[in-house]
């Protein structure tokens, strides 16, 4: 069974930050980046977000362009939405949350502890599949696979994105970046530090660059690289 296709989708601040220190998110891209963003879950069979981000950002996490809702249904004969997916370790998700009361079905991922004190908590709301006493995203994507999803937008956050790059299963990357300086210690960034493959001596390939307003867009593939070696 094939895994998706793994696209990456993030908004930075120039210096490298997705949200800054306080209560309420920060809008990094314009009305018209965020409309490409909708396309692109439009086009997509899933969509992840971490249980952090789900927790303090609080999204619904839908298409929201019905006429990209109803394309879904008549060109590709698809659900209405993409699948929702979620990630979490611990299993500390409120079933509160706007994410299971909106749009189509929805899955979680966890480990034998987070469906524990998961319980029932998310009956009716969502399926939760346990990947073992850790997370293992291999695992997670070979399961996809045989749900019949080929294609998989990841929406973050910094632990769920330094994850997929780290262990090398990251497709395609959306980087939004939008002319603000953040500068907030406490503040979120895109990546963690990692043991990322090849570091330094790997560079992704430049797909593509898009000025949206004024937000550039860089598309890379991170698998599409090439090692840098010492010359003379």
């Amino acid at each position: 069974m094939n895994r998706p296709y793994v696209l990456l989708s993030v908004a930075v601040s120039v210096d490298g930050y997705i949200d800054d220190a306080g209560p309420d998110r920060l809008r990094l891209s314009d009305e018209a980046d965020f409309d490409r963003v909708d396309q692109v879950r439009a086009e997509s069979d899933a969509i992840l977000i971490g249980a952090q981000t789900l927790r303090r950002d609080n999204p619904r996490l839908l298409v929201n362009n019905p006429e990209r809702r109803a394309e879904r249904i008549a060109a590709a004969g698809k659900p209405e939405y993409p699948l929702k997916v979620t990630v979490t370790a611990s299993g500390d998700l409120d079933a509160d949350l706007k994410f299971w009361h909106h749009g189509g079905d929805k899955l979680v991922y966890t480990t034998e502890a987070g469906a524990a004190r998961l319980g029932d908590r998310l009956l009716g709301l969502a399926e939760v599949v346990v990947l073992g006493v850790e997370i293992d995203l291999g695992a997670l994507l070979d399961d996809l696979g045989r749900r019949g999803i080929g294609r998989l937008m990841v929406e973050g956050g910094t632990r769920i994105h330094t994850e997929f790059l780290a262990a090398d299963l990251a497709d395609e990357l959306h980087m939004a970046i939008a002319p603000i300086l953040v500068g907030e210690r406490a503040a979120p960034r895109f990546l963690d530090p990692a043991d990322y493959p090849g570091r330094h001596r790997r560079r992704m390939h430049l797909a593509d660059i898009t000025r949206i307003g004024d937000i550039a867009l860089l598309i890379y593939l991170p698998k599409a690289t090439a090692d840098t070696t010492s010359g003379s």
